[in-house]
């Protein structure tokens, strides 16, 4: 499997074609050999988890709070059109409500690990669009877990009540409130602690087992463990020189995230044919137009450019990780139409993301120098 993540990312580099795609193509040949691999699930669990605790670690408290006052008209403008309009097209292929719901939800959630992977592929974490696509990122994780909670409660024949969801909401405030909490007390001073380890190893298997603990901890509750793990990163985020944290963990997360690619490649069944092909093009145009639009008109109250807007639109269209688990609960033709869809839209929404910044400049043209920054030769 190594020798095979080495191959299909050298050949990425040569073909200038996201490396991702490939894991994932990967994961779906190797399917009948690894879909039950114990080793595989580990190691793509503790990548993803350190992928969201390195972004963490770019988010203070602060800054949180001033992005979450700023995301939340988006944040719901992304629930109705990616969430509610494809129940209602759903229900207009003449499904039930459960079955339209699950479709909904499917086409919810951008992929975090995909899009963050590609951020930092692309060497555009330092973009103008990117804190905007972040937040839509952590409102989503904030929003899938409750969908998912509320569809497996359902699917088991269980009710899903009020009392649940209050639980459930009580549960992501009593997480972030322990992160900010434990940021500013226990780890006021890690910097200190940091000092005092002198040994390289003992660094990185101290500052994984924060990340994977809190993580973890975010599993036990009920929550998406890169919820988890981005607040984890959170409470670090304060120290001085997080470079040190960044430095240490960064080849640990380099190593495991391709697995959770090839993981995710192995979930896809495809079964016989493609079920209600039809549907499943609508459904996969709507999901790619509404996650534009969402940038479009959702980047633009964030206080970003027509420009940047667009950019950021056409990055938020990769499903993946949270639409795989719901793509779970279903059964029969909707789960297979699901993998089909996951698959289509992650490697669509891969493709718009590397074409973004030029389709971008086709719409809006390039930024062209201001004449006072021109010099002529020999001035």
């Amino acid at each position: 499997m190594l020798l095979g993540i080495f191959f299909l990312g050298f050949l990425s580099l040569k073909l200038n074609f996201p490396s991702v795609i490939l894991y994932i193509l990967f994961g779906v040949v190797l399917a009948d050999l690894l879909s039950h691999n114990e080793l595989l699930h580990f190691a793509s669990e503790i990548g993803i988890v350190l992928l969201f605790f390195l972004l963490g670690l770019e988010f203070s408290v602060r800054r949180l709070g001033g992005i979450a006052k700023k995301i939340w008209p988006s944040g719901l403008l992304d629930i109705f059109l990616s969430l509610g309009v494809s129940m209602l097209i759903a229900l207009g292929f003449g499904m039930d409500l459960f079955s339209a719901f699950l479709i909904g939800g499917i086409a919810y959630a951008t992929s975090s690990s995909i899009t963050a992977k590609l951020l930092d592929d692309k060497s555009r974490m330092a973009n103008t669009e990117t804190e905007f696509i972040l937040a839509i990122l952590i409102f989503e994780d904030l929003i899938a877990p409750i969908v998912i909670a509320i569809l497996i409660g359902i699917s088991t024949g269980g009710s899903f009540e009020a009392n649940d969801l209050f639980l459930l909401v009580g549960k992501v405030i009593g997480l972030a409130a322990l992160a900010i909490i434990l940021g500013k007390t226990l780890f006021k001073k890690f910097d200190d602690l940091l000092d005092k380890v002198e040994d390289e190893d003992f660094k990185i298997v101290l500052l994984i087992g924060i990340a994977v603990s809190y993580g973890g901890f975010a599993l036990y509750l009920g929550l998406s463990e890169v919820l988890g793990a981005f607040l984890a990163g959170m409470m670090l985020a304060e120290i001085a020189k997080i470079e040190r944290v960044e430095q240490a963990v960064d080849p640990v997360r380099d190593l495991l995230l391709p697995t959770f690619f090839i993981y995710f490649g192995t979930s896809i069944t495809f079964g016989d044919g493609i079920p209600m092909p039809l549907f499943l093009a609508v459904l996969l145009l709507w999901s790619i137009a509404a996650k534009i639009i969402v940038g479009i008109l959702g980047g633009r109250w964030y206080g970003l450019s027509k420009k940047v807007s667009l950019r950021a639109g056409l990055s938020l269209c990769a499903r993946g990780e949270f639409s795989v688990v719901i793509a779970s609960v279903a059964t029969g033709a909707i789960k297979v139409m699901g993998g089909i869809y996951i698959v289509a839209a992650a490697f669509l929404g891969m493709l718009l993301f590397e074409r973004a910044p030029a389709i971008a400049n086709k719409v809006y043209g390039k930024k062209k120098p201001k004449k006072k920054d021109l010099k002529v030769p020999g001035e």
